[in-house]
């Protein structure tokens, strides 16, 4: 590893949308029946037939730019420049054709996002062999590793990675008998082990089978399976073809030009066992030649130190975050000059996925964006899934408000199908999987009669007149319930709705009242704002005394009164509202490790509380005035 260079970009920073972006263009066309047709107005540009065509473009046109870079034991950046990248994923994939790796044996990983994690992925798929990032909350955080054994025994592995013996030791345990892989582990490795050290594969290059099997690697080839996050329902393996990957790469290419100009610099911790991290962000900085930042925090309350110490050193010029991200990264930029000064300094676009982003975030990004360089830096966002790689519409322009999801990308179509009072979302394209990992029957459900993927959320036109202001979107229609009044509730809009009203105390808010006569809350809180928020406790007061301190139960309150206040009828507020002591369970599926909540699974695990909620005895349920 080499230390890095943090000087790249120094050039203009250039934030004016109209220089960034390329200009909003989509066609319409309406069928008898109501359904509507939504594409690009731009045609699909030429693209290369695998992922690995970057890296070795790369590494002959940019040999010492830095790649990927990660903390050292000192504290320091360590990594690879495109030119070692490239040598040493020639090197382990030699290794893994060694061994008879193959499409029916892919590579698994366990691990966090890495140097080595990622030299591994990309040796994989640069010689036909799938890559299969495996999230590792179900091997650090699950108690009964059922996902991981499940996952395993499904893809059948030629080799399983992880990069620490003791942390992983018990997972990779729970998993014997499963398979027939060698285990290799990034450190602890023991003489007479059956597992091998990492290093071990990379040894030296056999150059005419690496070549073989690159030049055999088409757009067909299969690159990864990537399991879904299983925000609705159990996780599902997605094929992910190359054609998938760089399809959208160019879609990217068309709507963002600048990138051609200003290679991106990331910090960055979204996982790369998720489409987001790993399709979108992992492969932008590899197309488009960038440096990547590997950030070892994360949205959580004992990690997210890690990441703003990262921010206040790296600027960087593209930020990337789910909203639970913006919502801790806008309290720490509010109090901290220093880091709210270097994280604006080189930065061009802020992008926000995986779940709507509240207003109250939106207006607070772009307020302190005006309060730092003096003017707006452009906050845009996207949609898509693990099945489509992941972009399907990209807001390539800065919107008026929260919630655009922008317009289809180049090569990509939308089937809008009426659906009560929105449009159900079908999608068709070369960023569309071929199909799910070993299930045709999942395959067949999900696409329609002509070949559309149901993807299962709901838009609508932000101006249907106008279709290049793009869609909003309209929440998940498996996650929609009606009142007894056959009243409908579109649980999306009204969370984001409500998360807004009830901040800072609501990080997350899973909604009740199917087949009831009103809407309820079930609250799962921000401890360290509730803690502000009352001023007179300590970080270690009791849960439940917390949630139960009067100026608590007056934000709620507040809340409530205030989303009934605006107006719209029964299915706009919620009548009571329960905090929850208990954080949602990965076990259980109620929360995926990009912190989006399965409304379902925790309404089915904490039914309890669903009616608890409607005791009108109930002391703890909180109701608004």
């Amino acid at each position: 590893m080499n230390a890095a260079i943090t000087s790249e970009n120094r050039g203009e920073v250039v934030r004016d949308p109209a220089k960034l972006f390329a200009r909003p263009a989509s066609e319409l066309v309406r069928r008898a029946d109501g359904t509507m047709i939504l594409k690009s107005g731009r045609k699909l540009g030429d693209y290369p037939r695998s992922i690995g065509v970057y890296l070795e473009q790369w590494a002959q046109k940019a040999p010492e730019r830095n790649f990927l870079l990660e903390r050292g034991i000192d504290g320091s950046w360590l990594g690879v420049t495109y030119a070692q990248a490239c040598r040493r994923v020639r090197r382990i994939a030699t290794d893994l054709l060694r061994r008879g790796l193959t499409t029916n044996r892919p590579v698994v990983i366990l691990s966090d996002n890495s140097v080595d994690h990622a030299l591994l992925m990309l040796a994989a798929m640069h010689v036909g062999i799938p890559s299969v990032s495996v999230s590792p909350a179900y091997s650090l955080v699950s108690s009964d590793y059922a996902k991981l054994r499940s996952i395993v025994s499904l893809v059948e592995p030629g080799l399983i990675y992880a990069a620490s013996r003791s942390r992983y030791e018990r997972a990779i345990h729970a998993i014997l008998g499963l398979h027939r892989a060698i285990v290799v582990f990034g450190d602890g490795v023991r003489p007479g082990d059956d597992a091998i050290h990492f290093e071990e594969l990379n040894a030296e290059e056999n150059p005419a089978a690496v070549n073989d099997a690159f030049n055999r690697v088409g757009p067909d080839t299969v690159a990864k399976l990537l399991f879904t996050s299983g925000s609705t329902d159990e996780p599902k393996g997605v094929i992910n073809t190359q054609r998938m990957l760089v399809t959208s790469q160019q879609a990217r290419a068309q709507h963002w030009p600048f990138l051609n100009e200003t290679p991106p610099v990331l910090v960055e911790w979204l996982p790369w066992s998720h489409t987001f991290g790993a399709n979108h962000d992992f492969n932008l900085v590899l197309r488009f030649g960038g440096t990547l930042y590997i950030d070892g925090g994360r949205p959580a309350p004992n990690l997210f130190a890690t990441s703003i110490a990262n921010l206040k050193e790296i600027a960087p010029t593209l930020y990337f975050n789910v909203p639970r991200g913006y919502d801790m990264l806008v309290t720490a930029l509010k109090a901290d000059v220093s880091l709210r000064e270097n994280f604006f300094s080189r930065l061009q676009v802020m992008f926000y996925a995986a779940a709507a982003l509240p207003q109250t975030l939106w207006d607070a990004l772009i307020e302190l964006s005006v309060q730092t360089v003096g003017q707006k830096i452009p906050l845009v966002s996207a949609w898509g899934a693990t099945e489509t790689a992941p972009t399907v519409t990209d807001c390539h322009f800065q919107a008026e408000r929260t919630g655009v999801i922008g317009v289809p990308i180049p090569g990509c179509e939308i089937k809008l199908v009426p659906n009560g009072e929105k449009f159900e979302a079908r999608v068709r394209g070369p960023n569309v999987m071929p199909g799910y990992f070993n299930r045709p029957d999942l395959t067949a459900k999900h696409f329609d009669e002509e070949a559309f993927y149901k993807i299962g959320d709901a838009v609508r036109f932000v101006d249907i007149d106008r279709p290049d202001r793009g869609l909003l979107f309209d929440g998940r229609i498996a996650e929609d319930f009606k009142l007894d009044s056959g009243t409908w509730v579109n649980v999306g809009m009204l969370r984001v709705r409500a998360i807004a009203a009830l901040a800072p105390i609501a990080q997350d808010i899973v909604l009740t009242g199917h087949d009831r006569a009103s809407i309820g809350f079930l609250i799962f809180p921000n401890i360290a704002a509730c803690i502000t928020v009352c001023g007179d406790l300590k970080p270690d007061t009791p849960i439940d005394r917390l949630l139960s301190h009067p100026r608590i139960r007056e934000c709620v309150i507040s809340g409530l009164s205030t989303l009934r206040a605006e107006g719209g009828g029964s299915s706009t507020y919620a009548s009571a509202a329960l905090l929850m002591q208990e954080p949602p369970s990965i076990d259980a599926g109620e929360i995926t490790d990009k912190g989006y909540i399965n409304q379902r699974a925790v309404l089915k695990r904490r039914h309890v509380l669903v009616e608890r909620l409607y005791d009108r005895n109930a002391a703890e349920v909180i109701r608004g005035s």
